[in-house]
C-alpha cells in the first residue's frame, strides 16, 4: 500500500467496504473516492450507510446507477448463485470508471486473497487490492465499532444486497446446500470466521414471504412453488 496515493474503493455500504474505506483513508492515508455500484437491488440501509460513512471520514462518494434485473432473475429462474456474475460485471464498470478518472487502482474489502497475494493486475493496467485479506471478522467489528454503521436486517451473509436472501434460499431449495458454502468454509481455514458462526452462515434463510414477493415482482416472475 506503500506505492497508493489515488484510488477508488467499491463501496457498497455493507461492513466489508466501510472498513476498507476506513483503513484506506485513516491508516494508509490514500487519496480515495468512495464509488457505489447500485445494481438496483442495493439495500436502503446500506446506501443511507454509505452516504453516513463517507460523509464521516470525509470522503467524496459516486453512486453509478446500473440495473442488473438480467443477472438476478436468471439466477432465480434456474436457482443459480448471482455472486460471480454480479462481482464480475460490477469490477467491469469500476475498472471502467477508474480509467476515465485517472486511476489505477481499486481497493475492494475481499476478505481472501487472490490465491497467496491481495493484488490481481486488470486489462488496462489497474490493479485491484484486497484490502481485508486475511483479517479476522473480530478485527473488522473493533473497526466498525469507532464508525456510525447500523446493521441492517438483511437475509444471508450480507449488509447490502437485497438479492442475496431470495437467492440462497432457492437454491438451497434445490439442491440442499448453500452457494456460501465454499467460501464460508475457507474463511474457517484462513481462522477468519468461528466454526460456530460459519455453520449458522450456511443454513438456509427464512426470508418472510412478502419480502420475496416484492423481488420476484419486481423482475417479472411469480413466486415458485416448493
Amino acid at each position: 500500500m506503500k506505492k497508493v496515493d489515488r484510488a477508488i474503493l467499491a463501496f457498497s455500504g455493507g461492513k466489508d467496504s466501510t472498513v476498507a474505506l476506513y483503513l484506506a483513508k485513516e491508516r494508509y492515508g490514500v487519496d480515495v473516492e468512495a464509488v457505489m455500484v447500485d445494481h438496483g437491488f442495493m439495500a436502503k440501509e446500506a446506501i443511507e450507510n454509505a452516504k453516513r460513512i463517507a460523509d464521516h471520514l470525509g470522503v467524496p462518494f459516486t453512486v453509478l446507477q446500473y440495473d442488473y434485473s438480467d443477472i438476478f432473475r436468471e439466477a432465480l429462474l434456474k436457482s443459480q448463485s448471482p455472486c460471480k456474475r454480479c462481482s464480475s460485471r460490477t469490477m467491469k464498470k469500476l475498472r471502467k470508471y477508474a480509467l476515465k478518472k485517472g486511476m489505477k487502482y481499486i481497493i475492494t474489502g475481499h476478505e481472501l486473497p487472490f490465491g497467496h497475494h491481495p493484488y490481481r493486475l486488470m486489462s488496462g493496467g489497474v490493479v485491484q487490492i484486497r484490502l481485508l485479506t486475511l483479517m479476522t471478522e473480530k478485527e473488522r467489528l473493533s473497526i466498525l465499532e469507532k464508525l456510525p454503521f447500523e446493521f441492517p436486517k438483511l437475509y444471508g451473509y450480507t449488509t447490502n444486497c437485497l438479492m442475496l436472501g431470495p437467492a440462497l434460499e432457492r437454491y438451497y431449495e434445490k439442491r440442499g446446500y448453500s452457494f456460501e458454502t465454499r467460501r464460508i468454509a475457507a474463511l474457517v481455514r484462513y481462522g477468519l470466521m468461528d466454526k460456530e458462526k460459519a455453520l449458522k452462515e450456511v443454513q438456509k434463510p427464512k426470508v418472510p414471504v412478502e419480502i420475496k414477493l416484492k423481488i420476484y415482482e419486481r423482475l417479472g416472475l411469480s413466486l415458485p412453488d416448493r
